[in-house]
């Protein structure tokens, strides 16, 4: 057989193939039904969509969402915040709580030790090597019931080895927001009180869940402060 022969057999054979899979067979004398996917596509039924600087603006001027709010975002001189395309860069308080070690004591989240830190208010806090600092934010936040929010750190301090986790915001959370500040560098690391320290982004679901934060009665609701753990 010539090489053009196997090539038209190849080709009868896949159209073959083809065809029953994009027709189904049938019944004999029922009528064949519209052509459509073997498998209907999927359905996303849930979402969620970033907000973005006129939600944001709108929600704190209405519903009190952020307190103190800026407007605009405050570059000149300072590490930015305020509010963004997408996103709120909130401030870092002059109220801070750095872990030591002076005491030997051991951090436990079930029953933490006041004396595994030292309290400091300043302008400037200085998080020693490969330490840790807690603190709080400015803005006091009211997080509205269909709404999750996520929070990164600001570029200009990762770039510098300073690492800020803050958890999510969840639906009708409310208080300030306690922030954890990580020194990962071999040296001393500054923290510049109000100013920029993580932005936060806010989602919209769909529709409400069935239960919120503050239906819940969550263990951090209203926090005022820098607030330590709790059980």
């Amino acid at each position: 057989m010539r090489a053009t022969d196997v090539y038209a057999t190849l080709c009868k054979r896949l159209a073959h193939v083809a065809r029953r899979r994009t027709f189904p067979r049938r019944e004999p004398g029922v009528r064949a039904s519209p052509l459509r996917p073997p498998h209907p596509p999927v359905r996303d039924l849930t979402s969620m969509t970033i907000m973005s600087d006129r939600w944001i603006r709108r929600m704190a001027t209405e519903q009190r969402m952020i307190e103190p709010f800026e407007d605009r975002q405050v570059r000149a001189g300072v590490i930015s915040y305020g509010v963004s395309s997408y996103g709120y860069d909130m401030r870092v308080s002059n109220e801070f709580r750095i872990f030591t070690n002076v005491l030997s004591s051991v951090v436990d989240p079930k029953a933490f030790d006041p004396r595994s830190f030292v309290e400091f208010e300043g302008d400037v806090c200085i998080v020693p090597p490969n330490s840790f600092a807690l603190s709080r934010s400015v803005e006091y936040f009211r997080i509205p019931r269909d709404v999750l929010t996520i929070c990164v750190g600001k570029s200009t301090y990762a770039r510098c080895g300073i690492i800020t986790n803050v958890t999510p915001f969840e639906p009708e959370w409310e208080g300030y927001v306690t922030l954890e500040i990580s020194n990962t560098t071999p040296l001393p690391a500054k923290i510049y009180a109000n100013e920029g320290i993580a932005q936060v982004l806010f989602f919209r679901g769909d529709e409400e869940p069935e239960v919120s934060y503050k239906d819940k009665a969550g263990k951090y609701q209203g926090q005022h402060g820098v607030t330590l753990p709790k059980i």
